[in-house]
């Protein structure tokens, strides 16, 4: 049987709910022997991952998910993963990035009131504990006032792309945040095609443009993936010499359904693919 490893994970750091120790710790428990820490925009858990990988001996990868510019209808995000501290070149970048999304997070709360919920941005820091905020601490609190019965109802009707309460953030074009993670030595990978809503013949388009800026792989498998999916992106990927990764996006009680190392019971990432990032260090 192949290792099991997971490179697409979230704390609470960004919008997960497990602290970096803990979340490492549950990977080892459910027998992962490598994963990857992908926090939304920061690198702040990656040392506390690192220092409890080494206590429980599993191998974790720094890495981070960076959203950038794509269309009206749904975001691109991008993968980074580092090897031997080079993360930390990416942290002036990640400061602008915060701000933005600090901007973003009362003209969100804003539009909720002005559709009838009384929430305050207050309300939504205290959900955060302390971290980076983001919509799922939103959703948390809507779902603890009793507006939406789970965390999914938010992002479906309200603080999703295109919904009611959604507001965008100033984000980096795909070409320049994949040069920036590139800069700062690490692999750019594009997470979880399924997302861009893009027919087959567009998403050959785009890797072929993406991958004149520098992106290496594409996240070939995902939990929302069906295998009719997965197959081509695994071909796509053959097609532009691009490493096929993947990963669950776990984020613990906030997608409840997506379990770390096998997503919805249909995941299994090859161990060949942290061995192919390697080789491009």
């Amino acid at each position: 049987m192949d290792k099991l490893i997971d490179l697409h994970t979230h704390s609470v750091v960004s919008d997960g709910t497990m602290t970096p120790s803990e979340l490492v710790r549950h990977g080892k428990e459910v027998g992962l022997s490598a994963m990857a820490l992908t926090d939304h925009d920061t690198i702040d858990g990656i040392e506390e991952a690192l220092r409890e990988a080494e206590k429980v001996e599993i191998e974790v990868v720094a890495g981070v998910e960076i959203s950038v510019e794509f269309n009206h209808l749904s975001e691109m995000h991008l993968l980074g993963y580092f090897f031997k501290g080079s993360h930390n070149n990416l942290k002036p970048l990640l400061e602008k990035l915060k701000v933005s999304r600090e901007e973003r997070n009362p003209k969100m709360v804003k539009k909720l009131n002005q559709l009838g919920f009384d929430i305050s941005l207050d309300e939504v820091k205290m959900e955060a504990k302390g971290k980076v905020v983001a919509r799922p601490h939103i959703a948390s609190v809507l779902l603890k006032k009793g507006y939406i019965k789970s965390i999914k109802e938010a992002f479906d009707k309200y603080i999703s792309t295109g919904r009611p309460a959604y507001v965008k953030k100033e984000r980096l074009l795909p070409k320049e945040a994949i040069k920036e993670i590139a800069r700062c030595g690490g692999i750019p990978i594009l997470a979880h095609p399924i997302y861009l809503n893009l027919k087959l013949d567009k998403l050959d388009e785009l890797l072929y443009e993406l991958k004149k800026f520098g992106l290496k792989g594409i996240e070939a498998y995902y939990p929302d993936n069906t295998q009719y999916d997965t197959e081509n992106f695994l071909k796509l990927a053959v097609k532009h010499n691009l490493i096929p990764t993947g990963g669950s996006d776990f984020h613990g009680d906030f997608k409840p359904d997506i379990k770390l190392g096998t997503g919805k019971g249909n995941l299994n990432v090859p161990f060949e693919s942290l061995e192919r990032i390697k080789e491009l260090i």
